[in-house]
């Protein structure tokens, strides 16, 4: 992949639904048309991530379909939709083969290889915490899970099987269980050795992993989370780390994405994983000033180049919903045109305007044509070279007049790469804002055209004043502009 990479997270299941819709015919993914895929690698997509092809869990199916919270969320958006179009949780995994109705094993790996001749990647899902309620090794190997002994206090975090042992549903310590999974014992050797065999078995399908939920298998958070029940050693080394390493021996570029929180994004890069979610600036994008944004951009270079930027995934409340129409186009700009992998999904990319349950399997049927229309722009404009292979310095924005602090809410950063220049500036505020905006690695005696992307308007400014004057900016509210120059 590319440095900074773009990388769509598409949702399996709606994503051929809605190409079936449109086609009058089953699509499976040996199907999906060429034009399609063409439009991925045009709009500069270097991965695709496919969310949510595995097989799927009966019991989670039942659950999900009988969720009130589930139904209601559905029923808000599309009053006539078919329980039926309800499935399992894509996380509750009764087997690491590709779900039948999107075509098998077979039909992915034929998608992966029109997609890698494009010189694009595909990334698959691996739930390494726990495993869907109803899978076949509760009854045959029930010692991998986190097991009861004798019939436990709190039924809530518990079930029992068929064969009378009491196992716990998998849990994040600060949520409730996830009650269509079992958790997995991460302390058992035998647990690990399957885990392992299950990412050896999955890296001879796809091109790399983005792993749920990893921070719940370090050895300090299980033992905190699940310690009470569990009967086996502390073991005396991480498992990521050698799964990575045996996974490398086989593909040594084998790409690892993990979802993690909690501030140990560092100490998971440093196992092995090339990319982890940057949560704190998704947050930071949300709730906090410009200048809270700022400073975590001014982070340890390598940390930054490994964080994955996003203002939208399958976890979070669609852009709109969350930051509103204008700021999250703004929280757009900022995030995916900084260093790190830029994760964008396919409904964000296509404005749809509402994050519908991901056990929702059909597709949904609402738009934001300027918001689609941002997008398709941004897409175009991030592709750029410059984008990927230039040099990245954050700028400071001046004010234009003593009295007059709106320049601090004005967010900015050069790229340059040989003889060009590309300028983000990004107004993070609900107020309009001025500043003045130095140009500094340019000619002194030229003059230099400066286009700006979005409107396409061109003028021209004397090298000398670019470098001690600088361009004065007036920006409305949450407005975006990047300007390019070649010289």
């Amino acid at each position: 992949m590319r440095t900074n990479p773009h990388i769509l997270e598409v949702s399996a299941h709606s994503w051929l639904a809605k190409l079936s819709a449109d086609l009058g015919r089953q699509i499976t993914l040996k199907d999906v048309p060429q034009d399609v895929l063409f439009a991925f690698k045009q709009k500069g997509f270097d991965a695709v991530w496919l969310m949510g092809v595995w097989e799927e869990s009966p019991s989670s199916r039942h659950i999900a379909q009988n969720d009130e919270g589930i139904n209601e969320r559905i029923k808000k958006f599309v009053p006539d939709y078919k329980k039926e179009d309800i499935m399992g949780s894509p996380y509750a995994i009764y087997g690491y083969s590709v779900h039948p109705t999107l075509g098998g094993n077979e039909a992915l790996a034929h998608l992966r290889g029109r997609l890698n001749e494009m010189g694009i990647m595909l990334i698959l899902d691996f739930a390494g915490n726990h495993l869907a309620i109803d899978h076949p090794l509760t009854l045959t190997q029930p010692d991998i899970f986190i097991r009861a002994q004798g019939e436990p206090e709190d039924k809530n975090l518990f079930f029992q099987t068929k064969n009378g042992d009491w196992l716990a549903h998998g849990k994040d310590p600060y949520f409730p269980p996830w009650t269509d999974t079992v958790q997995l014992n991460h302390f058992n050797p035998k647990t690990r050795q399957l885990l392992l065999q299950r990412l050896l078995n999955i890296e001879q399908m796809c091109d790399g992993v983005r792993c749920d939920m990893v921070m719940l298998m370090l050895n300090k958070i299980f033992s905190e989370t699940w310690g009470k029940y569990n009967t086996f050693e502390y073991p005396a080394a991480e498992f990521w780390p050698d799964a990575i390493r045996a996974v490398r021996e086989k593909n040594p570029s084998f790409i690892f994405m993990a979802e993690v929180y909690w501030g140990l994004e560092w100490d998971v890069q440093e196992m092995g994983f090339d990319y982890t979610y940057d949560k704190t600036l998704y947050d930071r994008l949300l709730l906090s000033s410009p200048q809270d944004i700022q400073g975590h951009l001014t982070a340890e270079h390598l940390y930054q180049m490994r964080s994955i930027r996003f203002t939208a995934n399958h976890d979070e409340a669609d852009p709109i919903t969350a930051f509103g129409r204008e700021k999250s186009l703004a929280a757009a700009a900022i995030a995916y045109s900084i260093p790190g992998a830029r994760l964008l999904t396919r409904s964000q990319v296509n404005g749809v305007p509402l994050r519908l349950p991901i056990q929702y399997a059909a597709a949904p049927k609402f738009y934001d044509e300027e918001v689609y229309n941002f997008y398709h722009k941004f897409l175009d404009i991030i592709n750029h070279p410059c984008f990927h292979g230039g040099q990245w310095v954050m700028k400071n924005p001046r004010k234009t007049h003593e009295h007059d602090n709106s320049c601090l809410n004005v967010l900015s950063w050069v790229w340059t790469q040989m003889t060009t220049i590309k300028i983000v500036v990004v107004n993070y505020s609900e107020a309009p804002a001025n500043c003045f905006l130095n140009i500094d690695k340019v000619p002194e005696a030229e003059t230099l055209n400066i286009r700006e992307e979005f409107t396409g308007t061109d003028f021209t400014m004397r090298s000398g004043e670019a470098k001690s004057k600088g361009v004065r900016l007036d920006l409305n509210a949450y407005e975006v502009k990047v300007f390019s120059v070649d010289f």
